[in-house]
């Protein structure tokens, strides 16, 4: 009997031993907010259990502008150090030569996920990254002093401004002199330029580049936009604001500090949270209207690119396909709200008793506006940073609405040229 052990130890080494002669170490590169960070690691170690190999985790900045900056210095050097890049929804078209086509790799899974989201990721026939999650941002507020103050949650911009000053001003009048009225992503960085489109595109004002590639900023709808969020620092808006990325705002809403919050799906689970002072008071509808009649939220989302430096590219598709699974983008949408981007998920009962926010948020992604990235093509970094440079020197009352879009048509006119 003993002999019968030693002899199944030695086969189970020999086993062992023989699995881990294909295993391979991977580097995923993934900036995240909120409780990204975490899922993912729960993820990844679920995959080094099922498969034998191990996945670091390489972690970046915040702000999708200075994690862009990076990816491009390491994928210019074609660096083998990262096999698969976590992606902002607008780079596909900027760094497409730099990852594989996961056209073949994908073919059997891809017309499961969302058609907008696979649309996103392909550049001339080529699919850049497999669609990891969706965003659209929504206006949190806090229907507790909506109600406390017999207040509707407002629909335009005027009506949210407005809402927020008076109820502003009561709470500090009794005494609570942190709260402010509504925060939002009002650093300059990538974060503006969404904000700023959506003011515009809500208010009639287009999409600044339209997809044919028209330059259509230079209109009274954008000016006034500009004229009303202008209005919001340091009145309904901490003066502080001018430096807010999603993080910021999030913090000063979650602890009880603001009306009404601007900012993505992740937020959702975090003021919800056990440890949020606010749980329980939340919620959330889509971004007020302008002149147009209808709100404007950017189409967001992150996805997963396979890099064509890396030496493991076998074992990062199979990464990249588990980490998109029904599994793993189940266990994303329930611990960090994150809306999937495999289609039956939105009708998926436990996604739906734990995370309310994401069945009802379908129809707005459906709907979002997307950023200019494919018109501008590799020029779209140089038209974002003109676009949330304008609403910045116009947040900060450095320019005045109207010259501030007078120069920003100039410079995108620059940009363009004959063609993009």
């Amino acid at each position: 009997m003993n002999t019968n052990k030693a002899l199944a130890a030695g086969v189970a080494a020999l086993a062992l031993s023989a699995a881990s002669l294909g295993a391979e170490e991977l580097n995923i590169v993934h900036g995240a907010v909120g409780k990204d960070q975490e899922v993912l690691r729960a993820a990844l170690d679920r995959f080094e259990e099922e498969t034998g190999h191990t996945v670091n985790i390489v972690s970046m900045p915040e702000r999708t502008t200075d994690q862009f900056a990076q990816f491009k210095l390491w994928l210019s050097a074609g660096s083998e150090d990262i096999d698969v890049y976590r992606l902002d929804v607008i780079w596909a078209p900027q760094l497409a030569d730099h990852f594989i086509d996961l056209t073949e790799p994908t073919a059997d899974i891809i017309d499961q996920f969302v058609p907008a989201a696979v649309q996103s990721q392909t550049v001339d026939g080529k699919l850049v990254g497999l669609p990891m999650f969706l965003g659209a941002p929504a206006l949190y507020y806090r229907a507790d002093l909506l109600e406390k103050y017999g207040k509707e949650v407002p629909s335009t911009w005027a009506e949210m401004t407005a809402t927020a000053q008076e109820i502003m001003e009561a709470e500090r009048a009794a005494g609570n002199d942190e709260m402010w009225g509504y925060v939002f992503q009002g650093a300059a960085y990538e974060g503006l330029t969404c904000n700023a489109m959506e003011w515009i595109a809500s208010n009639g004002g287009g999409h600044i580049v339209e997809p044919d590639g028209e330059i259509s900023v230079m209109n009274d709808k954008a000016i006034a936009a500009l004229e009303l969020a202008a209005s919001w620092p340091g009145n309904i808006s901490p003066p502080g604001v001018l430096n807010y990325a999603e993080e910021d705002a999030r913090g000063v809403f979650q602890s009880g500090d603001a009306v009404f919050m601007r900012n993505w799906n992740y937020a959702y689970a975090l003021v919800n949270g056990d440890d949020s002072p606010i749980k329980d008071v939340v919620e959330v509808t889509t971004l007020p209207a302008g002149d147009s009649g209808a709100g404007a939220s950017i189409l967001g989302g992150s996805h997963l690119g396979v890099a064509r430096y890396s030496q493991h590219q076998d074992e990062a598709i199979e990464l990249i396909r588990f980490l998109n699974n029904e599994e793993s983008q189940r266990a994303r949408a329930i611990e960090s709200s994150r809306p999937p981007t495999l289609s039956a998920l939105y009708e998926d009962p436990e996604i739906g008793e734990k995370q309310p926010f994401i069945p009802l948020w379908k129809p707005v992604i459906d709907n979002a506006i997307v950023r200019p990235a494919a018109p501008t093509k590799t020029d779209y970094n140089e038209v974002s940073s003109e676009v949330w440079t304008a609403a910045h020197d116009v947040l900060a009352g450095e320019m005045d609405a109207e010259a501030a879009i007078g120069r920003l048509n100039a410079m995108l006119n620059r940009l363009r040229g004959n063609n993009w």
